[in-house]
């Protein structure tokens, strides 16, 4: 049996880049399968990508075009793409050429071997140095709230079989974050270095700040060790507290305390304060969970879709 591909691109503010990257994926793809779909999702990009996307579906009824009611993230807008994938093979790249289509057939070798996912490893990035550090700096951050080995090298790119997403689809996470989640679920997986382009338009819309919320948001989701954190910190300054206890004993001992009852009283504060931090943590985070699940929310909204036949538009479900 031949295998299809399909290609998932989220596409925010690089209209610019549509028309050479399906030029791209179609000299590769025509080549390595008889069958593929090229799925552009756009993620509430502020330029005319919409526009762009329905003109090439209008062009290719290989490109199926999935139009988001609003910017909904990255990982969200991936999520979109492969719940409309039908591929065998499914691909998950960026829209701004800094993945280059020319490593699929390189990709499609590994699957060959009986791989299940093959990621790309960047091992050297064009991008700006305020962008690779604030990446690195994300990468470990995540790895150590979330007790897992991320290779800050690895992104987006790569090639995942059918079963594999499915896997992923099936997970039901609220907070999504792509690599991490492939990972979770497990299978043959294997990684090959790829080529890195410089960024052909725009920049890019993580800042340090949003990369900070959401390794915040990504190690609630996939672990309780900032909980941990907490409650450590909580005994951390219950510890001090009782430690300070101690040096005001044998203070009084020795006749040095100026104020009766002011120490003792400064002390139980520091005390009781680092319990209810340990308390606060401890209920706070689960009912956050609690109260972000029980809203049941959508992940995204579909506006339009085009070129996908029977596949509806509607709600994207946990």
């Amino acid at each position: 049996m031949s295998e299809s591909i399909s290609v998932v691109v989220p596409v925010y503010g690089c209209d610019v880049c549509l028309y050479e990257l399906h030029r791209r994926l179609t000299v590769v793809l025509n080549e390595l399968v008889p069958d593929y779909e090229i799925i552009l999702v756009d993620d509430g990009s502020p330029d005319s990508a919409w526009k762009t996307i329905a003109a090439l579906c209008a062009e290719d009824s290989r490109v199926v075009g999935i139009d988001l009611s609003r910017n909904f993230g990255q990982h969200n807008a991936i999520s979109a793409g492969l719940r409309m994938a039908r591929g065998s093979l499914i691909v998950v790249m960026d829209c701004d050429l800094q993945n280059d289509p020319a490593d699929i057939p390189a990709f499609f070798a590994k699957i060959q071997e009986g791989y299940d996912s093959v990621f790309g490893r960047r091992e050297v990035r064009h991008d700006t140095w305020m962008k690779k550090t604030t990446s690195r700096l994300f990468y470990r951050v995540l790895g150590y709230l979330t007790d897992s080995r991320l290779d800050e090298t690895v992104a987006n790119f790569g090639m995942y079989r059918a079963s594999v997403i499915q896997a992923v689809n099936a997970m039901g996470d609220r907070i999504l974050f792509f690599p991490l989640m492939v990972q979770w679920v497990g299978f043959r997986a294997t990684g090959m270095e790829v080529h890195h382009s410089g960024r052909a338009e725009g920049r890019s819309s993580y800042t340090w700040m949003r990369l900070f919320q959401l390794a915040g948001n990504v190690a609630i989701t996939f672990s309780n060790k900032p909980l941990m954190l907490m409650v450590n910190a909580g005994f951390a300054v219950s510890g001090l507290a009782a430690l300070y206890a101690i040096s005001i004993l044998v203070r009084a001992l020795h006749g040095d305390v100026a104020i009766m009852g002011w120490s003792s009283v400064i002390t139980s504060i520091w005390f009781f304060g680092g319990v209810q931090m340990i308390v606060v943590g401890v209920v706070g985070l689960y009912v956050g969970k609690i109260f972000d699940a029980s809203k049941n929310r959508p992940l995204y909204i579909i506006r339009e879709t085009l070129n996908t036949g029977d596949k509806l538009a509607g709600r994207g479900e946990p």
